[in-house]
């Protein structure tokens, strides 16, 4: 017998036990769906997670925020005065690594944003600089960003995010279009602001293809009063990151000062600090040595008192990396567990499936065949319903996902990888290879005569 009729003889074997066969497959079937499934969602979440590190600023941005003055400083404490103006005006200046400064003075905790009785459930409402726009990645949509002059004349305009938008003026949801708001006034902690400008929508891909299949359906009769649900805000869709930016409200750096920081400090005295100092470097690659520039720059112009901190991208970045690389390994492991009680499943079948074939091994080898003939035909067997399990496994797997997005909706759809599929698929047909040997061995070293002799 040569190997390929062992080779014949092991498809017709597993052939004429179909359903023992299908049965042994559904471990593989499972550990191999499970994989792939698992790897999609983890893929989705950092591709999510990839993206939202995009949409606030990148690598090449950095934060600079307030921190308290080191211990031992403390004896300059009534000389640190923050993060001023003047601090912008010396980086711009001083730090030519640096490419663009964007400054962030947040009003009052209390502060709402209101039209008529309409008021926001919550605003992210900050005086900056015109650059704000690049440096945290925002586009208008309609309108435009106010400029230096609105700045300098501390003009009371300001450019809202589609949240803000919807809780005031009602969303393309509950109207069937879209509003566009500019040259509406509205009110920011009770002072009368005109709307110039709008960015645009900042969601996760599951949010905008729903969002476009929402648009695709009739519109739904109004039963009770008119409310907004604020797209990207909580609940579906509701990333931290794009929730962020689409409750924005940029007003300039100027009118912010005037209007909410000029008498809110100790005793009612002006309050010209910064709470966050954003910049840009040139490129990723010298944001060391930006970052060491603008420490030098801010070191002196607050006096040798160190009372700021930098943030960087790098540590949400690393942050990313490790959640997923956590997330895949303790998929991974519940997946090839799974592969492994597969292979369990086959040898179990194949040592059964020997003890019923013993007289049937036993004539084959007196007539002829080989050793070598009896173990391919075993290891056949064996790795051709692995095979089968595998390729189940990966058609199944779409279904899988599927399921589990139905379930459990993530902020981003689940992505099967090439590199997914082949890496289950070789992994089954591995485990299909080890769970046929020992058995394979075991027939292959049977003894013709006491085969033929067993009952």
């Amino acid at each position: 017998m040569n190997f390929l009729n062992a080779i014949s003889v092991g498809f017709k074997e597993i052939w004429a036990h179909k359903f023992r066969s299908v049965l042994t497959m559904l471990g593989i079937i499972l550990g191999v769906s499970s994989l792939v499934a698992m790897t999609a969602l983890v893929k989705g979440m950092e591709n999510g997670m990839r993206e939202a590190l995009i949409a606030i600023g990148g690598l090449e941005k950095v934060r600079i925020e307030q921190q308290d003055i080191p211990p031992d400083q403390q004896h300059l404490a009534d000389q640190a005065i923050g993060m001023t103006v003047h601090d912008l005006h010396a980086l711009k200046a001083s730090a030519p690594l640096i490419t663009q400064v964007a400054p962030e003075m947040r009003a009052p905790r209390n502060t709402r944003v209101t039209k008529g009785g309409k008021t926001t459930d919550w605003a992210y409402v900050v005086g900056t600089w015109p650059t704000a726009l690049d440096i945290n990645q925002h586009t208008i949509e309609h309108g435009r960003m106010f400029n230096e002059v609105d700045d300098d004349y501390a003009r009371s305009v300001c450019v809202i995010g589609t949240n803000i938008r919807d809780q005031l003026f009602g969303s393309e949801e509950d109207v069937g279009r879209e509003i566009v708001p500019i040259g509406e006034s509205l009110s920011i902690g009770g002072e009368p602001f005109v709307i110039v400008g709008m960015f645009q929508r900042y969601e996760s891909e599951t949010e905008k293809k729903r969002r476009a299949y929402m648009k695709t359906q009739p519109p739904v009769q109004q039963t009770g009063p008119a409310r907004s649900r604020g797209w990207g805000g909580r609940g579906r869709g509701g990333d931290g990151f794009f929730r962020w930016k689409n409750n924005t409200v940029y007003i300039p750096l100027n009118t912010m000062y005037l209007k909410f920081k000029s008498a809110v400090g100790t005793n009612n005295s002006p309050d010209p600090r910064l709470d966050v100092i954003n910049i840009r470097v040139a490129d990723i690659d010298v944001l060391e040595p930006g970052m060491q520039q603008a420490r030098n720059v801010l070191m002196h112009s607050h006096k040798g008192i160190e009372d700021f901190a930098f943030q960087t991208q790098e540590n949400m970045s690393e942050g990313i990396s490790t959640t997923i690389r956590n997330a895949r390994l303790s998929g991974g492991i519940i997946a090839i567990i799974s592969l492994l009680v597969g292979g369990i499943g086959i040898m179990n079948i194949m040592l059964a499936s020997i003890t019923e074939r013993i007289r049937e091994i036993g004539i084959r080898k007196a007539i002829g065949a080989s050793d070598a003939n009896v173990f391919v035909q075993i290891l056949v067997e064996s790795t051709f319903i692995a095979l089968l399990g595998g390729l189940a496994g990966l058609a199944t797997s779409y279904g899988l996902v599927e399921i589990i997005s139905a379930l459990s909706p993530a902020d981003n759809t689940p992505v099967i990888t090439p590199t997914a599929m082949i890496v289950a698929f070789s992994f089954s047909a591995l485990v299909g290879i080890v769970a046929g040997i020992i058995p394979a061995l075991k027939a292959a070293r049977l003894d013709p005569i006491q085969a033929l002799r067993y009952e």
